[in-house]
């Protein structure tokens, strides 16, 4: 793997050190993992809970010039491959960016997620950097976290669970490997099979940003989600998705 890395006790956030790393002219496949963070955030400003345990890690990528809005979908979709294949365990993603454990008897549950800011970079020209957190062994007292909706985490799903280094190496490969193939004819193609192959929710009535949004019918193209609402298929290209508690399509 190319690149540096920066291993932390505790940061602000991973983030944030690795977007300033991007700007300062850091090479695809640069990283900051920390232990935890304290200011750690998610998609639209969220916060995002950081006990210690869990993998914490922002990755310098290349920014695809075609394609950008794909892949943190791409990304999702091979972290939820790999590591699916690897613990072995029922993962899918969840749109646009969450990787979510759907068991036969329990409720779907988050495993980790994705953010992705797009920033000048001077050896790169632009740079995606990948914010990623999957839960694996997180300390006992602060887990679950409030108000954050089902969680799960590796400890949770396997024993023994799996090292965070294994993990990190998971993550950092199939982030690679996205942003790869999304700067190679027809890889793009590649990563919407492969996305596709691990994509949840299709049947499921679903909301975006608390609105009734109808089904979820399939992921598109372009990376958004068609939802089909009284025979009128939509393309809904960010928000927060949710299940509608009525459930039934």
């Amino acid at each position: 793997m190319t690149g540096i890395r920066e291993q932390y006790p505790e940061i602000d956030s991973t983030q944030d050190r690795a977007i300033a790393l991007a700007r300062g002219g850091a090479e695809e496949g640069t990283r900051v993992v920390a232990d935890r963070q304290t200011r750690g955030r998610g998609r639209r400003g969220h916060s995002w809970v950081s006990p210690r345990g869990n993998l914490y890690l922002s990755i310098v990528l290349a920014a695809p010039e075609a394609h950008a809005d794909l892949l943190p979908v791409a990304i999702g979709g091979l972290i939820a491959e790999r590591l699916g294949r690897a613990c072995p365990l029922p993962l899918r993603l969840k749109w646009p960016n969450d990787i979510v454990v759907v068991p036969e008897s329990l409720s779907v549950r988050k495993l980790g997620g994705i953010l992705v800011d797009r920033v000048p970079a001077p050896h790169l020209g632009w740079a995606a950097v990948a914010g990623i957190g999957i839960n694996v062994d997180p300390e006992r007292s602060s887990w679950p976290p409030p108000d954050v909706g089902p969680v799960a985490s590796l400890h949770d799903l396997l024993r023994p669970s799996p090292l965070l280094t294994s993990v990190e190496s998971w993550v950092v490969e199939a982030a690679l490997e996205a942003s790869s193939l999304l700067r190679e004819g027809g890889g793009a193609k590649t990563l919407l099979d492969r996305c596709r192959a691990v994509f949840w929710g299709i049947g499921e009535r679903v909301r975006v940003d608390g609105v009734p949004a109808g089904v979820i019918v399939g992921l598109g193209d372009d990376g958004v989600l068609l939802v089909e609402n009284d025979g009128v298929r939509t393309a809904v290209r960010t928000g927060e998705l949710t299940i509608d508690p009525s459930r039934a399509p």
